[in-house]
C-alpha cells in the first residue's frame, strides 16, 4: 500500500479577486485533485485575500493562510518558516518561483522562463520588478528542484536548451479548459450580459495586458486598418485594459480615430468568462511569445473561432481549429479578421474544430497525472 503522503501546496495569489493564468491554473488543479485524490493530505499556503471562498477547505485539504507584505517577503521570509513547522513530506511552488532556502523537497511549476530569454523594461513597474525578481531566483529553483513541471512540449524544449543539466526531471503537464466554458447560453441571457457590460450585439474581443508580449501594439495597428478596410466595422472590446494608453498608442500611430470603435468593460470576472466569449464574434490571441495559451481553449469551448499566432506554443495548443498568423506582421491579423469574418462556412468549421481540440484538455486527467507526480516525490 502506497504511502499517505502531507503534500504542501504554495498558491499564494490563489485568494486574489484578479486571477492571471498561473493562478487560474493552480485552482483548477486543485479543485480536481480534492475530487480525485481520497488518501492524501494536502495544505495549501496561500495569502489572504478578497476572494478567500474560491476554493473550500475540507477534511483532507487544510489551508493555512500566512502573512507576508510584499510577494517577495511572503515567499523567502514567511513561506519557509510555515513549511518548516508544518510537517509536509515535499512542497509543490506553483507559480514559478520558489523560496531560496527551502527545508522539505521541491516540486516547481514553471509555466515559462520568458524573464530569462530577454529583459526589457516595457511593462508596468511591477512587472519589471517581477521579471528581475525571477532572473534571480529561478535557476536556484531549478537546481533544488526533484521534478519541475511545465505545461507544453515547447516549453520543456525552451527549458532544456537553457538548462541542459535539468532536462531528465522536466515533465510536462498540459493546461486544461474548465467545464464551465461547455455551457450553453440562452439568446437571452447572452443579451443580459452584453447589456450589463455595455458591449455591442457583434465584437472582436482582445485580453487587454500591458505586458510586451501580449502584442497589443500590433493588434491596435491591424484593428486600424480592418476599420479602413470594410464598411461594416465589428467593434474591438479590449478587457481589463486602459482605454488612455490604447490612445496614446493610437496617437503614436497616427490613427487615433479608431478609439471610437473599441469598448473598454474593464475587469470581468473568471466566472463570467464563458459569457464573454460566447458573446464573442471572434478571439483574437495574436500572441508573441506563450507557454501554453489557455485563452485559446476557454474560447474554443465556448464556441468561439480563434485567431492566434503561429509562434512558441500556440500550435501546439491551438492543433487545426484555429486561423494561424505571423503575430509581427499586422497585415496577416487584418487579413485574417476580414477573412472570417465574411466566410460563415469556414467560422463555422472552426467551431465544430475548436469545440473537439478543447475537449482533449480537461483539469481531471492534468490533476491525474499530477497526482502519479507526486507518489514519485519520496
Amino acid at each position: 500500500m502506497a504511502k499517505r503522503l502531507k503534500i504542501g501546496v504554495e498558491v499564494q495569489r490563489i485568494f486574489r479577486p484578479k486571477k492571471h493564468g498561473m493562478e487560474v491554473v493552480a485552482l483548477e488543479l486543485l479543485r480536481a485533485l480534492q475530487q480525485l485524490d481520497h488518501i492524501n493530505e494536502y495544505i495549501l499556503f496561500a495569502k489572504k485575500d478578497q476572494d478567500i471562498n474560491c476554493l473550500r477547505a475540507s477534511e483532507r485539504f487544510n489551508i493555512q493562510l500566512v502573512k507576508g507584505f510584499t510577494y517577495m517577503d511572503w515567499e523567502q521570509l514567511h513561506l519557509p518558516t510555515a513549511v518548516k513547522h508544518s510537517n509536509i513530506d515535499f512542497l509543490h511552488a506553483t507559480c514559478n518561483t520558489a523560496a531560496y532556502f527551502m527545508s522539505k523537497p521541491l516540486l516547481l511549476t514553471l509555466h515559462d522562463i520568458i524573464y530569462l530569454e530577454k529583459l526589457d523594461f516595457g511593462g508596468t513597474a511591477y512587472q519589471n520588478f517581477g521579471n528581475v525578481y525571477r532572473r534571480m531566483i529561478v535557476p536556484h529553483a531549478i537546481k533544488h528542484s526533484k521534478y519541475i513541471v511545465t505545461v507544453s512540449q515547447y516549453e520543456k524544449q525552451i527549458i532544456a536548451n537553457r538548462f541542459p543539466w535539468a532536462a531528465d526531471k522536466i515533465k510536462v503537464i498540459y493546461n486544461a479548459v474548465s467545464e464551465n466554458f461547455n455551457r450553453s447560453f440562452t439568446t437571452s441571457e447572452l443579451a443580459d450580459f452584453r447589456r450589463s457590460h455595455g458591449l455591442p450585439d457583434r465584437f472582436l474581443l482582445f485580453l487587454g495586458n500591458t505586458a510586451p508580449k501580449k502584442n497589443t501594439e500590433n493588434v491596435l495597428k491591424s484593428y486600424a486598418m480592418y476599420c479602413k478596410q470594410v464598411s461594416d466595422i465589428v467593434p474591438l472590446v479590449i478587457l481589463d485594459y486602459s482605454r488612455d494608453l490604447v490612445l496614446e498608442t493610437l496617437k503614436k500611430l497616427g490613427e487615433e480615430s479608431t478609439i471610437r470603435h473599441i469598448v473598454f468593460p474593464g475587469y470581468v470576472a473568471m466566472e463570467k468568462m464563458p459569457l464573454m466569449y460566447s458573446s464573442s464574434t471572434i478571439f483574437l490571441y495574436p500572441s508573441l511569445r506563450e507557454s501554453f495559451g489557455l485563452p485559446i481553449l476557454e474560447a474554443m469551448a465556448s464556441g468561439t473561432p480563434v485567431i492566434t499566432a503561429n509562434t512558441s506554443a500556440m500550435p501546439e495548443v491551438a492543433g487545426d481549429a484555429a486561423v494561424l498568423i505571423n503575430p509581427l506582421v499586422p497585415e496577416e491579423i487584418t487579413k485574417a479578421i476580414i477573412d472570417l469574418e465574411s466566410n460563415s462556412i469556414r467560422k463555422k468549421d472552426l467551431i465544430i474544430r475548436g469545440h473537439k481540440r478543447a475537449a482533449q484538455f480537461n483539469w481531471r486527467a492534468a490533476a491525474s497525472e499530477l497526482l502519479a507526480l507526486y507518489e514519485k516525490m519520496i
